[in-house]
């Protein structure tokens, strides 16, 4: 099951200000990767799996109302 970047993010007890200083990013870009993440960049990308502490095979990425439509239809 995936789940989300923000719910990655909770799960790993960071808070978003403390995630973006991790990721070296804005805590409004971070923001904004959590509500679509389907472009993020690489350098993001390769990032995740250190700081989350989860496989990014387990994240969804694209926009997070995708997400929790899937979720009702499913």
């Amino acid at each position: 099951m995936k789940i989300t970047l923000k719910a990655a993010r909770v799960n790993a007890g960071l808070k978003l200000i403390e995630a973006a200083e991790q990721f070296g990013i804005n805590k409004d870009t971070l923001s904004k990767y959590e509500r679509d993440s389907s472009n993020v960049p690489r350098s993001f990308f390769i990032n995740i799996e250190a700081i989350y502490k989860i496989p990014v095979e387990n994240i969804f990425f694209g926009p997070q109302s995708d997400f929790f439509r899937k979720l009702k239809t499913a």
